[in-house]
């Protein structure tokens, strides 16, 4: 793929090897404004990747390097899941500045720069997430609009259950239990419950634990763990 390297300052060491990726998106009112903070030093933030509307690929930090994306995060027991991470931006204005679809062309160069990156680091399908889901009390990005099941047809993220849901019944403390599993960290139960339901029910986001919200989970650890959650 062709590429624009726009290096940014804002990077370290790494201390884990990458075995994630994360998606964020920009949240910013133009693309240009949004790479010229994460190259800005005084930001302290960065990503590895953005992608801009049009499917312009823009290179920021060198991939052996830690870049400063995910913030405060968990993943499936990691807490620096910058050191284990690919970081990538792509543009879009974001819940506070008129959230809207991500178009085709941008995600093309998306599908095939995550399809690159699984293929070199052998990243599970699993561990390629939204920043919603390792940051649930802070982030909702790249949000209920993104093209999360163009991905999993292609065997780069999770699929999202829909056919044979079976609720399990299990009160909300074993569902908190279950997601932790899966993931999520659980520290603030509502958010990380509004993240799962954003990333695996975008249709109806309301927090509220419920037979579909059971049964999908349960669906999840049946693909990833098979019989032994039952």
């Amino acid at each position: 793929m062709t590429m624009i390297w726009n290096p940014s300052p804002n990077f370290g060491e790494r201390s884990l090897p990458i075995n994630m990726i994360v998606l964020h998106y920009t949240g910013m009112q133009s693309g240009a404004a949004a790479i010229d903070w994460l190259a800005n030093p005084a930001s302290k933030v960065s990503a590895h990747y953005v992608v801009d509307e049009d499917g312009q690929l823009v290179y920021m930090v060198r991939e052996e390097q830690r870049a400063q994306h995910a913030g405060l995060s968990y993943w499936r027991g990691v807490t620096d899941c910058n050191s284990a991470s690919i970081g990538i931006e792509i543009v879009n204005p974001g819940h506070e500045f008129g959230y809207r679809p991500f178009p085709e062309a941008q995600m093309d160069t998306v599908t095939r720069l995550v399809a690159e990156l699984v293929r070199t680091y052998g990243i599970e399908p699993r561990n390629v997430v939204g920043h919603s889901d390792v940051a649930p009390a802070r982030k909702e990005d790249p949000g209920e609009l993104f093209d999360w099941e163009g991905l999993a047809k292609l065997g780069l993220a999770i699929k999202r259950p829909t056919e044979n849901l079976v609720d399990p019944g299990w009160p909300e403390g074993a569902f908190l239990l279950a997601l932790e599993r899966y993931g999520y960290g659980i520290a603030d139960s509502r958010a990380a419950t509004v993240a799962f339901q954003r990333r695996f029910r975008p249709a109806n986001i309301d927090g509220v634990i419920d037979s579909e919200c059971r049964a999908i989970l349960r669906s999840l650890l049946l693909a990833v763990e098979g019989s032994s959650v039952i």
